[in-house]
């Protein structure tokens, strides 16, 4: 026992089985490499052991208890294709490795119920035509380029000529699809994780199909880490994908795509010329085939910033205002603010305030030839001033530089009159730091525009300059005003001038959005995330109504046995037409819509009815739920979720009510109140996002909880080699009689250090995923002594 704990330290117990194989084929591989295990053996063994473990972990989805037949659907024939995988290369000792023919077969099979399996399996990407054609495109040159390097690799000697083109063309087609799966958009999807698994596992077949026989026998192994390991992909990827097929990434990682088929193909060039063979016709005619589709991709690339702002510009829906509520207080610190009215949505020739719209226009040396022959800004607030300002700029041969849209915050609660004083200092303090040749000019009363020649890194350290200057506060009859500014910079370099002023104030939103007091330059993915938080504006309302709510559960436990003592319960939105919405993009919008009272009880309502179903069992185990301190501070708070509890039969303190620290301090004496009549009523409380400042731990004497969920930087080493601050929280808590859980694991070492630290619980990834309520009660039953 005592030697079996470090091992589930550093490997979770749902990892465990896929460890022990792994080693044993790395094992294996060592043996054959050195002649001690003959390699159609080696092969046969990791083939075995990689399909059994894969078609266990695909036979229990398979089985799956629920109402949705399509993941177990899925289930069977992956389940299919992994066993097809295994007795294709099992049966190498009988066939003789290298029978291209049967191995060629079972290759075709696999990927036939693979390739239907996958259609089944919940989460998989739909992109629209136009998105799969250009993924072709830009995924041509580089397959072509693996394919060459499949061709220098592949040995020449026994093997046919149109069979070896075949085999490369096919590895290379088969490489590049597995870095797009694992490189994508939604590389840490579960449905990404299970392609790239089946990619994977094809290709280290079509490798045993290829690779010679006795003598050179030991070059077959080359194929078994991708058979094995692409099998044990396919059963991981699969069951994430079911339990929560979500998309975590939005944005794909470009490097993998662009430089592992470079390094693979200098690789492969290297090993071919270092032994002495010579460039052939077929590597030639590979070589120049790569080229088109690299410079098509290119061309496409040219064009990208245009087209998105087409795109988005049909897709937007009419009569939609980006106007929001100021977002309330909650669970969720950082999320994104909603964008207040455009800045530059004054029509054209509308009166601005007196002294709020400086104009400046240099006497001496423009950078821009001929802007001093247009009416460079003659009206503060004109937008048709501004754009041509931009305009003279595009008249430039070669066209540089940057526009700056500046917005100030904080004076909406002052008199127009005050406001104009506010923005006529600002304009005075912008003048101070931008170049004699820049231009400046108000754009409505809160804002103003900054055009500079500057190219995109000094522009960029102009912005961060304006936000110095307009940081300090603002004397206002007698008393000081503190504003917040976000500035948003779009590059001038032969756009359109109505492109570049919508560029900029899409980047300027952004800055809002992402907290203010930024600069937030614009990108083509801007236009993307606003139609995005549009599209979910439409369909959040009727989400409940709809049954499109649902709830994963993340095992807590208790670090000194392993055991676990309870589950948190997270919300996801399963939207037919946006796909599966994680809280850190849903919640902003239900705050702007007001929603989020709705959303909170209804995982309130569902996590209780959940906790009643698994009172039915042997096991004691507490249900965490997140709650917002808006919701939380409501008057009958107290009393509805002690109707809840009685409609379900549930014991109050099997209930755990989370509140998340740094938004506590905005009603502190009604948070304390709330939390102490949960605590009369039997419910444990507890506080999230703990953070070890002076604030926090005073703060934390007067709140009446039961646990203190603390983040992996306090349990991990700190930069300047002083001892992790868990020590002191630890204390802290001992002292109030308050339990630690460690949350958000996703390492062993993590785990460790808040075992060492003295944290009673832990959460994290490397404990135990999110999962749906039916595998979290199998979590549970390898743990039948469990009771909490």
């Amino acid at each position: 026992m005592l030697l079996a704990y470090p091992f589930r330290v550093l490997v979770p117990r749902r990892a465990a089985p896929e460890a022990a194989t792994s080693v044993a084929v790395a094992l294996l591989l060592l043996a054959g490499s050195v002649d001690l295990v003959p390699p159609s053996v080696v092969i046969a063994l990791a083939a075995g052991a990689g399909a059994t473990l894969a078609g266990l972990r695909l036979s229990r989805l398979a089985s799956r208890r629920g109402t949705d037949p399509t993941p177990r659907a899925a289930g069977v024939l992956l389940d299919a294709a992994v066993v097809a995988a295994g007795l294709t290369a099992v049966v190498l000792p009988l066939a003789g490795i290298g029978h291209t023919l049967a191995v060629l077969t079972g290759s075709l099979v696999v990927a036939a119920l693979s390739t239907v399996g996958l259609y089944r399996l919940p989460g998989r990407s739909r992109p629209a035509a136009s998105v799969r054609l250009r993924w072709l495109v830009e995924s041509t040159g580089p397959a072509l380029g693996l394919a060459l390097a499949g061709w220098l690799l592949l040995p020449p000697d026994g093997l046919p000529v149109p069979v070896r083109l075949v085999a490369a063309l096919t590895l290379g087609g088969l490489g590049m699809a597995a870095l797009n799966a694992f490189a994508g958009p939604r590389r840490r999807s579960g449905a990404a994780l299970c392609r790239g698994g089946v990619l994977l596992t094809v290709g280290g077949l079509v490798l045993l199909a290829t690779l010679p026989s006795a003598p050179a026998g030991r070059v077959a192994l080359l194929a078994v880490p991708p058979l094995v390991f692409g099998m044990l992909l396919v059963a991981v990827g699969a069951a994430d994908a079911a339990d929560d097929p979500e998309s975590v990434e939005p944005v794909a990682a470009a490097w993998p795509r662009s430089v592992l088929p470079a390094a693979v193909l200098l690789l492969a060039s290297g090993l071919h010329l270092g032994a002495g063979r010579a460039p052939d016709r077929t590597s030639v005619l590979l070589a120049l085939a790569a080229v088109p589709p690299l410079v098509l991709r290119e061309l496409l690339r040219a064009g990208d910033a245009s087209t998105s702002v087409r795109r988005a510009a049909h897709r937007r829906p009419a009569g939609r205002s980006l106007r929001h509520r100021r977002a309330a207080p909650g669970r969720w610190p950082g999320t994104p603010e909603p964008p207040p009215e455009p800045a530059l949505g004054v029509p054209e020739g509308s009166a601005t305030p007196t002294g709020t719209g400086s104009t400046w226009s240099p006497d001496h040396g423009s950078a821009w030839p001929g802007l001093n022959r247009r009416p460079a800004v003659a009206n503060p607030g004109d937008r048709a001033a501004l754009l041509d300002a931009l305009a003279a700029i595009g008249d430039v041969p070669a066209p540089a530089g940057a526009l700056l849209l500046v917005d100030l915050h904080g004076t909406e609660g002052v008199g127009p009159t005050a406001r104009e004083d506010v923005l006529a200092e600002a304009v005075h303090r912008a003048r101070a730091v931008i170049a004699p040749d820049d231009l400046v000019t108000g754009c409505t009363g809160t804002g103003f525009a900054v055009v500079t020649a500057a190219g995109p890194v000094l522009a960029y350290a102009l912005g961060t300059r304006l936000l110095s200057a307009l940081d300090p506060p603002y004397r206002l009859a007698g008393a000081m005003l503190c504003v917040q500014t976000s500035i948003g910079l779009a590059e001038v370099s032969g756009a359109g001038p109505a492109d570049v002023l919508r560029q900029a104030e899409l980047a300027r939103r952004r800055a809002v959005q992402l907290g203010r007091d930024r600069v937030e330059w614009y990108d083509a993915f801007l236009e993307e995330q606003l139609v995005r938080r549009l599209d979910l504006e439409r369909e959040l309302p009727g989400a409940v109504a709809r049954g499109e709510l649902d709830l994963v559960y993340q095992p807590v436990v208790d670090l000194a046995d392993g055991q676990p003592v309870g589950a948190e319960a997270l919300l996801r939105w399963r939207s037919p037409v946006l796909g599966t919405v994680l809280p850190a993009e849903l919640l902003p919008v239900a705050e702007d819509l007001d929603l989020v009272g709705e959303l909170e009880w209804w995982v309130l309502d569902r996590a209780c009815r959940q906790l009643s179903d698994w009172s039915v069992g042997v096991r004691e185990l507490w249900m965490a739920v997140n709650v917002t301190t808006r919701e939380l501070t409501t008057p009958d708070f107290v009393q509805r979720l002690a109707a809840v509890l009685a409609a379900y039969g549930v014991p109050p303190e099997r209930l755990v009510v989370e509140v998340s620290e740094p938004r506590v301090a905005g009603d502190l004496s009604t948070v304390v109140a709330r939390l102490a009549g949960l605590r009369s009523l039997g419910v444990r409380t507890a506080l999230d996002d703990f953070r070890a400042e002076h604030a926090s731990l005073a703060q934390l004497r007067r709140l009446p909880i039961d646990l203190l969920k603390v983040g992996p930087e306090l349990v991990s080493a700190r930069p300047d080699g002083q001892p992790p601050l868990i020590d002191v929280v630890v204390n802290v808590g001992d002292r109030l009689g308050v339990e630690i859980v460690a949350e958000e694991l996703e390492s062993s070492t993590q785990v460790e250090g808040a075992r060492r630290g003295g944290c009673q619980y832990g959460q994290g990834f490397a404990l135990a995923r999110p999962a749906t309520a039916e595998r979290v009660e199998a979590y549970f039953e390898e743990f039948p002594s469990a009771s909490r």
